[in-house]
């Protein structure tokens, strides 16, 4: 089973990914967990390229096909191969990111982005997709806070620095991609106690 995360900055990706993993192995099941950018050795050279606030000069496009490449790569030789073997893969972002960041965020073209996903994941998509929906401005402060606590401002802060009009066109973007494939996405409030969210998402992925 391939399950994938997504919503802005600061929704709570991580931390409930970490709860679902541990729930899963617990009870025996063979668990990969996994991020993008930075799940494969490619990716993680293109993750200080991609996040780091001194990349200021990387075009939309650029940034587009980089994260693509990540994409191809990562499926290949870590998502699913893990499959393959009858794993469960927990993803921290996929496609639908790049549809929400760099369509709704950036505005390059969805139709575009769609096709180009497409031949990045060569079939290989998620059969269920936790979108964590929280309103961006809190996001964005807890991202900022967690970062300045991590001392990852610089290397790990470049969609931080995006304006609140930036995260709040994504979250648009991702409620649009979660209503346009109601059967995958499962969008879960966010705002709530971590606990009470952790419950929502094992419930959804064992409904499927």
């Amino acid at each position: 089973m391939f399950v994938t995360f997504e919503g802005i900055e600061g929704c709570g990706k991580s931390t409930q990914i970490e709860r679902l993993a541990r729930t899963l192995t617990e009870a025996g099941r063979a668990v990969t967990v996994t991020r993008e950018p930075g799940g494969c050795a490619l990716g993680r050279t293109l993750r200080a390229i991609l996040l780091s606030t001194e990349t200021r000069d990387l075009s939309d496009r650029a940034e587009l096909f980089l994260y693509l490449a990540d994409r191809a790569q990562h499926v290949a030789t870590v998502i699913r191969p893990a499959l393959e073997n009858g794993g469960i893969v927990l993803c921290d972002r996929f496609a639908d990111s790049t549809v929400a960041y760099q369509g709704y965020g950036r505005g390059l073209d969805v139709g575009l982005l769609t096709g180009l996903n497409d031949v990045a994941v060569a079939g290989t998509w998620p059969g269920c997709t936790i979108l964590l929906d929280l309103d961006p401005a809190i996001g964005l402060a807890r991202a900022r806070a967690r970062n300045a606590r991590d001392g990852a401002t610089v290397d790990e802060g470049r969609f931080e620095a995006e304006a609140l009009a930036f995260h709040t066109r994504v979250r648009q973007g991702y409620l649009a991609l979660a209503a346009a494939a109601s059967d995958r996405f499962v969008v879960l409030d966010a705002g709530r106690d971590i606990d009470t969210v952790a419950r929502d998402v094992l419930a959804a992925v064992r409904i499927r």
